[in-house]
């Protein structure tokens, strides 16, 4: 038995591994990311990246179907995507174990809400499973295929941002040897027409009555008494956070299993102590249901539902301690907003469209919502994956109801985001003849989470070659005339600029393809390594205009423009900029 320390998402990966599980699929996503990654690394299973988590969960559901136990992660909003499956597996259950992993985002980190993932469990009547640190990962893990296949169950397996990236110690164990199981046509189980889904509905209502009872009764919910004075009912890391306030002095019923909730065990619990308290993370999921059982505790009253806790915040809550500051320092660090990189593909692009005031820029969830910052103010919208395409259609449709002219849709999105789910929406622009223009920035890889790959790199997520998605040609296929698409090199801006003009101009569906890849992959960033662009201070005129481009290696200091040798990968579009010729390129 080896001892290693490992993040949560490590440890959920290597508890699927022990488990047996053969198969995964997710679409990666902040916090969730790194559980697919790390389970792609073990011999014996197979790992995917999906084009999106509705796929995700339905590549997941077939290989249960086929008897395999599976594995599909996802981040909150994913969930969301993937609801459909989710909810019909519910009734069909499982063949192999079938566990969904949902990353939640306490606090906004990397996500545009804070939705609390654990209101999907009763609503689409599926098992809920929540650990609080790394060993809970791999072993509650491993208890959630189990409860998967005895109570032929989807298992929804929440985590939070700070379970997914903190590290502890935990034990490793071998792999459980688990076979397929054999698929059996079953018409009754596996197709829901009414007929079967009303008879289905029963069952799941029956199933739910084990589940309560196995909640009151298992291993991952558990009582720890200790002073009386104070009970805390609490779940995931506020759990951790309690335990560094109070210690011993309270006593705790930890909910790791947490839909059915256990209703027995917290009656029985709230009549050991005197004062009861729950404390969790967001909405109020755990004492919503223990008010409704009668029972009289303090939560959200004192606990903010918003962002995440911390036990300054659970101290200065219920014992009234403000925190001790141990030192002082008058230094305040600078703010540091996120922008677009230095010799980032996207900046070219940017910088066209941002010379109209004419454009309404809706924009998508990816690096390139960051074209939204000054100088380039690039981004009116962000959405959900996928709606810069299928929102900007809205936004023009409602231009022309009220007849608002001199108006034009710029919709951007990334390659993986529109494999991802702008497909869709750019086939609704050409049925409907909508003349927004979609701006496909492909840069070759999934960006904002850590650079992924996806159907148009051309390796899966276990390295193997695969076909790229020809973005132009599927363009094409969805209906978009061929005289009506560019293709440029974001890096070279009198083409992206010409484009950009003529995209401007048309009246009807236009596509403009960016195709240079992310500064930051390792072989470009290589490649690039001795290139970089410097000023020359006696043609310099100091009129700002490459200050217009964003890029953070430039900077005017003392009156002086500049520009950082380190930072720049010398993508030359503020050499392109600069009407003085003041700019030079470095190095070949």
């Amino acid at each position: 038995m080896k001892k290693v320390i490992m993040t949560g998402n490590e440890a959920i990966a290597r508890g699927a591994y022990e488990a047996g599980c053969h198969v995964a699929s997710a679409y990666p996503g902040t916090p969730s990311t790194e559980i697919l990654e790390n389970f792609a690394k073990y011999e014996g299973v197979y790992a995917e990246w999906a084009p999106n988590e509705k796929v995700g969960l339905e590549v997941s559901s077939g290989a249960s179907i086929g008897g395999a136990r599976a594995l599909c992660t996802m981040k909150h909003v994913g969930l969301n995507v993937a609801a459909d499956p989710l909810f019909t597996m519910a009734y069909e259950g499982v063949n192999g174990g079938l566990v969904v992993v949902t990353a939640d985002d306490p606090g906004m980190h990397s996500s545009q809400n804070e939705q609390d993932n654990r209101y999907y469990a009763p609503h689409a009547k599926v098992a809920l499973v929540e650990p609080s640190d790394s060993q809970e990962c791999i072993d509650y893990m491993k208890e959630a295929y189990e409860i998967s296949e005895k109570y032929d169950t989807v298992v929804l397996f929440r985590v939070t941002t700070r379970v997914c990236h903190s590290k502890s110690i935990v034990e490793l164990n071998d792999r459980k040897d688990v076979e397929v199981k054999p698929y059996e046509k079953n018409v009754k189980k596996y197709i829901m027409t009414p007929a079967n889904s009303k008879a289905k509905h029963y069952e799941v209502e029956e199933r739910l009555e084990k589940l309560r009872q196995y909640s009151n009764n298992c291993k991952l919910n558990r009582i720890e008494m200790g002073d009386t004075k104070i009970g805390i009912i609490t779940n995931g890391v506020s759990y951790q956070y309690c335990k560094e306030v109070f210690g011993d002095s309270a006593s705790y019923l930890k909910i790791g299993f947490s839909y059915p909730l256990p209703d027995e065990m917290i009656k029985d619990f709230a009549a050991k102590v005197d004062k009861l308290y729950v404390i969790e993370e967001n909405d109020p999921y755990i004492e919503t249901v223990v008010k409704a059982l009668g029972i009289k505790c303090t939560g959200k009253e004192i606990i903010p539902i918003c962002e995440e806790l911390n036990p300054t915040i659970i101290r200065k809550a219920i014992l009234k301690e403000e925190p001790v500051i141990k030192y002082h320092s008058d230094v305040r660090p600078p703010s540091r907003p996120p922008v677009l990189c230095p010799g980032c593909p996207h900046r070219g692009i940017f910088y066209a469209v941002s010379k109209y005031k004419d454009v309404i820029s809706t924009s998508d969830i990816g690096c390139y919502t960051l074209g939204m910052n000054p100088p380039l103010n690039v981004g009116d919208t962000v959405i959900c994956m996928g709606a810069s395409i299928s929102g900007g259609i809205g936004i023009e449709r409602a231009s022309i109801v009220a007849k608002r002219e001199g108006k034009k849709v710029f919709a951007f999105i990334g390659d993986s985001t529109f494999f991802h789910s702008g497909v869709t929406g750019l086939i609704n622009s050409v049925y409907n003849n909508t003349p927004i223009v979609t701006v496909i920035l492909d840069n070759r890889i999934t960006g904002m989470t850590g650079h992924q790959e996806n159907p148009g790199t051309g390796k899966t997520l276990q390295n193997k070659p695969a076909p790229m998605v020809d973005i132009e040609a599927l363009a094409i296929s969805c209906g978009i005339r061929k005289e009506n698409i560019r293709v440029v090199d974001p890096y070279k801006l009198e083409e992206t600029e010409k484009a950009v003009k003529e995209a401007h101009e048309s009246t009807e569906p236009f596509v403009i393809i960016t195709k240079q890849p992310c500064a930051l992959i390792k072989e470009v960033a290589k490649r690039r390594a001795k290139l970089s662009c410097k000023v020359n201070e006696e043609k310099c005129k100091k009129c700002k205009m490459c200050l217009k481009t964003g890029c953070p290696a430039l900077k005017m200091q003392n009156g002086v423009v500049s520009i950082d040798e380190s930072m720049c990968n010398g993508c030359e579009l503020c050499k392109q900029v600069c009407p003085f010729e003041a700019i030079e390129k470095v190095g070949e």
